[in-house]
């Protein structure tokens, strides 16, 4: 059963290279074959003109046994070395182009799998990259595509011109002698079968060296990332025997992989001597026993020449079995790398069914919504009605409510049980509670990062799985814990919030977050570049920088999962002025270790094992003397 779906699945994966072959590079490729097809020719026919013509020329030459020179020797030679150069310039211009032509489909392919993949990843759920690691994802985009690279531009053309010149060889060969031609082909059986079988035996092999390659570099990527905490914790000794671990785990699969295919070329070469031994035996035996030649050009005697042809014939026959075999790996590997690629390109897309669209408006005769193209700080909700097909706008107005909601990383294992909540316009709603309580959870359920078990969430009355996610997470500002920020300068990480915002808004926006002050101080100031995530700069300025983020996007909701948790106590303060107004006339969710920053909250959910088990004000909850209370008193969230 294993082995029926890993050739079906090879099968298929060799089908859609093809494809993106013939759908972009079809005439190229296609000249490809025609200049394999003669290079080819071209081989065969340098053979033919050695091993028949330039035979035939010493033979008639030849007196009792010597070769005279006759008048029209040289002349003749002269003819048939001009004709044979003439012919392997051709082959030479024939090769050129092939490889030249090759190389760029192979590079072009390549380009437009990195390009489909990518746009293919950007639209993966948020859940399949939870269950990998970043260097796995890495390595599909290196290790697996070179591996692509290393086949289109190097492998690919050479075993068409192997098989290019097996049919041509063959051709000449039936031509010539057919009993030759039977040995040679029984022995091309036998490599075949031998071939056949290092392909199955190696192929899962492979596969395996690929997948243990990508986790062998996630490994690497955790480390790099880690390095402070590694070092911190002295951590380095057993980081290195994880990383031994890996990485003998990766010379294992890696000489399974390569055990058997290192053995082919040798055996091919050997059956390749024996083959051309037998020739010259046989050859000789058939001239001696004067045994006639039986082509498909009729009968006639068996001459010297036959045999001198047929061995080079032979050698043309085996050579590109060779050729195939020695590329057997680079294929093998690259069959499998490509399984990895559209295996992640055939990774099911985040759904969205979403039809309510958020769009620009404002204020009609009546006060009705109007939809306008320019930004006007307003948002309506446009809602489309198949019955009638036509539209309707309601005001985005930030009413967020939780109805009952069970909620499950996986099916089997609910972590969020009958929440619910609800966030009117304005409001600013806080979540406390212990780590993994199921704070941060309930906040990736607002974006939809992911879909919910049971239950319902609405946003301004509207089922969120109505509303087009783009949209959706466009009427949102988030703040994450875990600040990520991106190679560019300050302003372009800040204008991920806003694309179209001025240079006027980026500064306003930055001073609302309280970090123009130390972006002005920096040599660029907001021109300044940054690189590997910001690594140039605190905790707290990325922090800052994150907060500007959300600031210009300007959003009617807004969601700060521990904004503040990276700050100091004398930025905190600096940044929750601007914060408090920032959230002016929207609603704003709050997850934060420091209860200093959630007591003017209007509502407290206190969370525990995935449920809310207590809510109401500051001063409320502390009157209760409950968990908040227990809390509170410890001047921190436990962890």
């Amino acid at each position: 059963m294993h082995n029926k779906k890993k050739h079906t699945f090879h099968k298929g994966t060799v089908k859609r290279l093809l494809y993106y072959v013939f759908k972009f590079y079809k005439f190229q490729f296609l000249a490809v074959i025609f200049f394999i097809t003669l290079s080819s020719f071209v081989g065969v026919s340098g053979s033919y003109f050695t091993g028949n013509i330039i035979v035939r020329l010493i033979l008639e030459n030849m007196e009792n046994g010597v070769v005279a020179m006759k008048s029209d020797f040289e002349a003749k030679l002269a003819i048939y070395v001009g004709v044979m150069a003439c012919i392997f310039s051709l082959g030479m211009l024939a090769n050129y182009l092939y490889s030249y032509l090759m190389g760029k489909v192979g590079q072009g392919v390549q380009k437009r799998i990195r390009d489909d993949l990518f746009k293919h990843m950007q639209k993966l759920p948020v859940s399949y990259f939870d269950s990998r690691t970043n260097g796995d994802i890495m390595s599909v985009y290196t290790n697996d595509v070179d591996a692509l690279r290393e086949m289109l531009s190097r492998a690919l053309p050479l075993v068409i011109a192997a098989f290019m010149q097996l049919i041509t060889s063959s051709v000449i060969m039936i031509l010539t002698d057919l009993s030759l031609t039977a040995v040679v082909i029984f022995f091309a059986f036998l490599i075949f079968l031998l071939t056949k079988f290092v392909a199955m035996k190696s192929a899962k092999n492979f596969i395996a060296q690929q997948k243990e390659m990508g986790l062998t570099n996630g490994y690497i990527e955790e480390t790099i990332s880690g390095q402070k905490v590694i070092k911190v914790f002295n951590y380095e000794k057993r980081n290195i025997e994880g990383f031994e671990k890996h990485n003998n785990e990766l010379y294992q699969q890696s000489l399974r992989a390569t055990r058997l295919s290192n053995v082919l070329m040798p055996g091919v070469n050997q059956l390749g001597n024996v083959l051309y031994a037998i020739i010259c035996i046989m050859g000789a035996l058939f001239f001696y026993y004067k045994v006639p030649s039986f082509s498909l050009l009729g009968i006639r005697p068996f001459q010297i020449e036959i045999i001198t042809s047929f061995i080079l014939y032979s050698k043309l026959f085996i050579r590109p079995i060779g050729q195939i075999s020695n590329n057997f790996n680079v294929i093998i590997l690259a069959l499998a790398g490509s399984s990895r690629i559209f295996e992640m390109m055939d990774e099911k897309e985040e759904e969205d069914q979403g039809y309510v669209l958020l769009v620009n408006a404002k204020e009609g005769e009546n006060g009705e919504p109007v939809e306008v193209e320019k930004r006007t700080g307003k948002w309506a909700w446009k809602h489309y009605h198949k019955d009638s097909d036509s539209y309707s706008y309601t005001w985005l107005r930030g009413k967020i409510t939780f109805d009952d909601v069970d909620f499950g990383y996986v099916k089997d294992k609910i972590v969020l049980h009958n929440i619910t909540l609800y966030a009117y316009p304005g409001q600013k709603v806080a979540f406390v509670g212990p780590t993994g309580a199921g704070k941060t959870t309930i906040t990736n359920l607002i974006n939809r990062f992911y879909d919910i078990a049971d239950g319902k969430v609405r946003y301004d009355d509207i089922n969120i799985n109505k509303i087009k996610k783009e949209d959706l997470r466009r009427s949102l500002g988030i703040v994450l814990q875990d600040t990520k920020l991106f190679t560019g300068t300050i302003k372009e990480n800040i204008l991920f919030g806003n694309v179209d915002a001025t240079d006027e808004d980026v500064i306003k926006a930055s001073k609302l977050a309280h970090a123009d002050d130390f972006i002005s101080k920096l040599p660029n100031g907001y021109n300044t570049m940054l690189k590997n995530a910001g690594a140039n700069l605190s905790q707290g300025q990325k922090q800052l920088i994150a907060i500007a983020r959300a600031a210009i996007s300007d959003p009617p909701v807004m969601i700060l999962d521990e904004a503040t948790s990276s700050i100091d106590t004398l930025t905190e303060k600096l940044v929750q002025q601007g914060m408090d107004e920032i959230m002016k006339g929207r609603t704003v969710f709050v997850i934060a270790h420091r209860l200093s920053t959630i007591k003017n909250s209007d509502v407290i959910m206190v969370l525990d094992q995935g449920r809310i088990i207590e809510r109401g004000t500051h001063q409320d909850l502390l009157d209760k003397k409950g968990k908040y209370y227990q809390l509170y008193t410890g001047n921190k969230i436990a962890e």
